[in-house]
């Protein structure tokens, strides 16, 4: 039998030409891949003109749900079977599940059963390991496993592949460029650690000198960073709120959020996903009954919610929080992690998307890892609010300062982005993004795949349901040289696993032909080509009230979608 793990199919076995016999030119087009024509740009920007629709999901035949059942069913009964005969004739294997010598098991059968019995399956395309930068291409390491992902064996060798799989919004991951030499800068000024020459440890001018900076580019009075994104919201609920407080979070908040939520101690009620119904009437309950034992009323109320939805690609209701918030006095709290620098017609994110002054939203949360390609956290807001939270939160208690490089990195690529630096390089960055997302976007509704989330987003679901498709798009996608994500349970529902693309401005007009091209021989092979056409890509107005399914070739998209992707286009 063929091993599906066998190297030979993913690159030659040559070892990978040294970094250093590349010139700068090419080192900087595969990182940051050049723009061929002046056509392939847009902006993501709302129109004010047009209604905010709730998302429409497309639903997959009746057929798919059911075949993808029954093979989580069967997984689950042969993986009871084996455990069952294993733990009986060969203890020895299941070691960490048995009692021995009197000591009780790691972890019972039961709890580990997800990630022994399902996940293992799907390992190699988990945490493949990469070298170099993460820009355009991406360097993957070839391996094989000869026990079904227990063990890795590596051979030396890589492929540099399209990569869709990094938060690499706008591109700046780049080891060539302003922002690298800043930062390099940085280093020679401050050294590697925190310690600044006129500040008190752990706090420099540089600190200082970012925050300003970004106060600047989100429109708010203050800011304060933080070495750790997910570690922000982790910890910042607990200087804001207590149990004498309220939290109303979506239903579709990050971990990190309601991780901190719990930390804190605050009642806690969720709501649907963007169902402004919904949040209303809890509003009002919760306004007329106060807290669950005493009735008093609650000292705070806060409304959670993100900018843009990671997984499923969707953007909050901005307009109708902020008019609940006027309504109901209540605190807005917005996590721009994903949509601060990718959004906007100058990437100030969700607020400028909406034209929505930044002032009416209380606490805007965001990471610097993605759009900026550097790391950590920040929190802005207004100035008093901004102070308290120097004084006790515990990321800055407990937690390491920020280094001059990163510091640099933020800085330098937000004055880019903000057109302070490299003349017209941040908004032809902006617009590439825009016109990239919308691209792949309407380009793999129109084979037939069913995609979620907004037009804009660059985060692009595609939905593929069925387990055993989860590695074959994977490991096809990498065979062709293309480095994607995979999604499934339990960070979404059990039925909707997903391929995840990470859009980035760091790629041309012909690699997402390359891509869509791609995609389109894999979802024949894999039959994933079951959209309605109702969430958008039907080929004639009114198939899918029809029943008549969208069916364009890729000739047909390759040279139609482009044009029709040039909305709100900037020359």
């Amino acid at each position: 039998m063929k091993d599906i793990y066998d190297i030979s199919e993913l690159s030659p076995h040559v070892p990978d030409p040294p970094v250093s016999h590349m010139t700068v030119e090419q080192k900087a087009e595969m990182e940051f891949g050049p723009l061929t024509s002046d056509k392939w740009l847009s902006y993501a920007q709302h129109d004010p003109n047009d209604d905010i629709k709730p998302s429409v999901l497309d639903d997959p035949p009746y057929f798919i749900v059911l075949t993808t059942y029954l093979d989580y069913l069967i997984f689950i009964l042969i993986g009871h079977i084996k455990d069952f005969f294993g733990m009986t004739f060969m203890p020895q294997h299941y070691s960490a599940m048995v009692t021995k010598n009197g000591y009780p098991p790691w972890y019972s059968a039961f709890e580990s059963f997800y990630p022994r019995r399902l996940k293992r399956r799907l390992d190699d395309c988990f945490a493949i390991p990469i070298h170099g930068v993460p820009g355009r291409y991406i360097n993957c390491y070839n391996r094989a496993t000869p026990d079904y992902n227990e063990t890795f064996y590596y051979d030396g060798t890589s492929r540099p592949s399209l990569n869709l799989s990094s938060y690499n919004y706008l591109g700046f991951a780049q080891s060539v460029g302003i922002c690298t030499d800043d930062a390099v800068s940085s280093v020679q000024k401050y050294g590697l650690s925190s310690c600044g020459p006129r500040n008190v440890i752990g706090n420099t001018d540089l600190h200082v000198y970012t925050e300003k900076i970004l106060s600047r580019f989100l429109g708010k009075e203050d800011s304060c960073v933080f070495s750790m994104g997910w570690g922000t919201n982790a910890h910042l609920f607990t200087s804001m709120v207590n149990s004498k407080c309220l939290v109303i979070s979506d239903s579709l908040n990050h971990s990190s959020i309601r991780f901190g939520i719990r930390l804190s101690g605050a009642a806690v009620k969720v709501f649907p996903h963007n169902d402004m119904d919904a949040l209303e009437k809890i509003l009002r309950e919760a306004i007329s009954q106060g807290q669950a034992k005493s009735h008093r009323p609650y000292k705070k109320i806060f409304v959670c919610v993100e900018g843009l939805y990671s997984m499923e690609g969707t953007y909050c209701n901005l307009p109708a929080l902020v008019a609940l918030r006027e309504k109901y006095k209540y605190y807005l709290f917005v996590d721009e992690a994903h949509s601060i620098g990718a959004l906007g017609a100058n990437g100030r994110g969700i607020c400028e998307y909406y034209n929505i002054d930044p002032n009416r939203v209380d606490i805007l949360m965001g990471t610097l890892t993605k759009s900026f390609g550097a790391a950590g956290g920040y929190v802005s807001g207004d100035r008093k609010v901004i102070e308290r939270l120097r004084l006790d939160i515990t990321s800055n208690t407990y937690g390491e300062s920020m280094p001059p490089a990163v510091l640099q990195q933020i800085a330098t690529s937000m004055r880019i982005i903000a057109g302070e630096l490299n003349g017209n390089e941040g908004k032809e960055r902006l617009q590439r993004i825009a016109f990239n997302s919308r691209y792949l976007r309407l380009g793999l509704k129109r084979l037939g795949f069913i995609i979620y989330g907004a037009d804009d987003s660059p985060v692009i679901p595609l939905l593929l349901y069925n387990p055993c498709k989860m590695p074959g798009f994977c490991r096809k996608m990498l065979q062709h040289g293309v480095a994607v994500v995979i999604v499934g349970y339990p960070a979404t529902d059990i039925i909707s696993s997903r391929i995840r693309f990470c859009m980035s401005a760091a790629l041309t007009k012909e690699d997402i032909d390359k891509i869509l091209a791609i995609s389109a021989d894999i979802g024949d092979t894999l039959n994933l080509k079951f959209s309605s056409g109702i969430a958008g890509g039907e080929k004639n107005p009114g198939d899918w009230k029809k029943g008549i399914r969208p069916r364009w070739s890729i000739e047909e998209v390759l040279a139609k979608t482009p044009e029709d992707c040039k909305k709100k286009i900037i020359y």
